[in-house]
């Protein structure tokens, strides 16, 4: 089974070679990662062979989770280096940037026994930790066999990809045998697990970690100073932030902006767009243009200075979460089309209202949890959304409500850092700090 895994990943990539390769020359991506991507850490990385944690967090969301852990890690292991793995370039940028407590970050190896091999012969991890999805068969079973302990945090399995992983229930379940804990965020995650064969003596439900990733301290308006130097904002200007936006849901956001324009207050609203991936920047604000919005783009605003076009463009990564808190109303993308939505909780520990589209699978829990306490509204279709983002706009008591709904459901939901925390410590006991015994004068 192993084998036959490792020749599809092969042919996986040979069939999407094309692809990667338009991707380097178009945006250059992938280029200055292959070698890491390929086990070829630097000799600097671990000049002295250091035994170490090493944390594996998939791409921005995954990064910006896993903070608290990485802190945590730090400040309970002094004597281990800790270092950080990402798959995607913006959570490389992300994790460069956000993540202070890191020895390293580096690119995630292919998933071949060669690659693996090399990769932790430079690392030399005691203990791996995985974040989400990133469950590995080779780099797993290559832990176990070196005798580094393993855990998943922050797991979740969502709806759509449960079938898919019950179809390899035989191989999945031998995969699950090498992980050592799994740290989920649901009950449901947790069922669909022991169905996929996972022992249920080493499931945990910590709940999710994005609740502690948020900053405890962050308040509606903390922080404005800084991220308004760039959007100085006039009072009473009404702003539509369209965060993670995929294609196919930009006309949609345009179309609702254009209808809060010709409304009694909207005629000098604001739109922020946030395309999810970044070679999309220049298609959507070709789009915004053509649809009669005067664009610019966030890179091209001046500093201390309100923009002056009907739309930014957030060219910028890792500023979203930030600009949250001058939205009058936000849109959280991947959401209207089938691509299981985006974080919500950012602009919720604002205190904002938030808008999502039916599509919301990998964040299931977290969802339905927001609309059964009104800390949300849910719209089926694009026309609905305008609909939606039109009433918001005019009825700031409904805003009000569903912005301090969202606000209080994620103080209320936090303590998943400590209970995850609590799980690694078992697999990876913390050395006791060393005793100073004072000097005794022996006469």
């Amino acid at each position: 089974m192993y084998l036959l895994y490792s020749v599809a990943t092969v042919l996986a990539l040979v069939v999407l070679s094309p692809y990667l390769l338009y991707q380097a020359i178009r945006h250059n991506k992938y280029v200055g990662s292959l070698g890491q991507r390929l086990g070829y850490l630097p000799v600097s990385f671990n000049l002295d062979a250091e035994e170490s944690i090493w944390v594996h967090a998939v791409s921005v969301g995954e990064v910006l989770a896993v903070r608290p852990i990485v802190s945590g890690l730090r400040a309970r292991y002094p004597g281990l280096r800790v270092f950080l793995s990402t798959t995607t370039l913006s959570g490389q940028n992300v994790a460069r940037r956000s993540v202070a407590d890191v020895d390293a970050v580096f690119y995630f190896p292919f998933d071949w026994t060669f690659t693996i091999r090399r990769t932790l012969d430079v690392v030399k991890p005691k203990l791996f930790v995985m974040v989400e999805t990133e469950i590995w068969p080779n780099l797993l079973r290559e832990c176990r066999r070196r005798g580094v302990r393993t855990a998943l945090v922050n797991g979740r399995i969502s709806t759509r990809s449960f079938p898919r992983y019950r179809l390899a229930r035989p191989f999945i379940r031998r995969v699950l045998a090498d992980i050592d804990r799994l740290c989920v965020q649901s009950e449901e995650t947790a069922r669909r697990l022991r169905q996929l064969g996972a022992d249920p003596a080493r499931l945990t439900v910590t709940g999710s970690l994005k609740f502690d990733s948020l900053d405890p301290s962050a308040a509606p308006g903390r922080g404005r100073a800084r991220v308004l130097r760039f959007f100085r904002m006039s009072a009473g200007r009404l702003v539509l932030v369209a965060g993670s936006t995929s294609k196919g849901e930009e006309e949609a956001v345009i179309r609702a902006f254009n209808r809060v324009r010709t409304t009694a207050l909207g005629g000098n609203a604001l739109l922020i767009l946030a395309a999810r991936h970044p070679e999309r920047f220049g298609e959507v604000q070709r789009l915004c243009q053509r649809e009669g919005l005067s664009t610019v783009r966030r890179s091209d605003l001046p500093i201390d200075a309100e923009p002056r076009a009907d739309a930014v463009i957030l060219d910028t990564i890792g500023e979203l979460a930030q600009l949250y808190q001058i939205a009058t109303a936000v849109f959280v993308g991947g959401s209207l089309v089938p691509l299981g939505g985006h974080n919500i909780l950012e602009p919720a520990v604002h205190g904002k209202p938030i808008v999502f589209g039916p599509h919301m699978e990998n964040f299931a829990e977290i969802a339905s949890a927001f609309l059964s306490n009104g800390a949300a509204v849910q719209v089926r279709t694009p026309r609905d959304l305008e609909d939606v983002v039109v009433e918001l706009m005019a009825d700031p008591v409904r805003r009000a409500r569903l912005g301090a709904a969202a606000r209080a459901l994620v103080d209320a939901n936090r303590g998943a850092k400590d209970t995850t925390l609590r799980v690694l410590a078992e697999l990876l006991p913390p050395e006791p700090p060393a005793v100073v015994r004072p000097f005794r004068v022996i006469h």
